[in-house]
């Protein structure tokens, strides 16, 4: 079975169980971007570089809700608005987790 190697931030908290409500671990955003965040982050694998880390809250956001400005960039900041309500239906916030990977964290030599 193949693996993957995430970077986590070292005070992210631990991924909750599937279903259970999102606690901003940030491991199905960091393991690939959802559908939204590939036409963001313009690429299909790897971390989606909408992900922020809010080093107040200790968690991961999603930058197209949580700064949507930054997202956009100059040029589109104007729609900042209407991504902000949409992506809160398109990644399904606030559903409960729906990533079934697996963390393994590597044993400290």
């Amino acid at each position: 079975m193949p693996h993957q190697i995430i970077h986590i931030h070292p005070e992210a908290p631990r991924k909750p169980a599937v279903g259970a409500p999102c606690n901003g671990c940030g491991l199905c955003c960091l393991a690939e971007p959802c559908p939204l965040g590939m036409v963001l982050s313009r690429k299909r694998k790897g971390a989606c570089t909408a992900l922020i880390w809010d080093g107040s809250q200790a968690v991961y956001r999603c930058g197209a809700i949580a700064a949507p400005e930054a997202v956009l960039g100059p040029r589109w900041r104007w729609l900042a608005p209407v991504l902000r309500r949409l992506a809160v239906r398109w990644i399904s916030a606030g559903s409960g987790c729906d990533a079934d990977l697996e963390v393994a964290t590597p044993s400290r030599r």
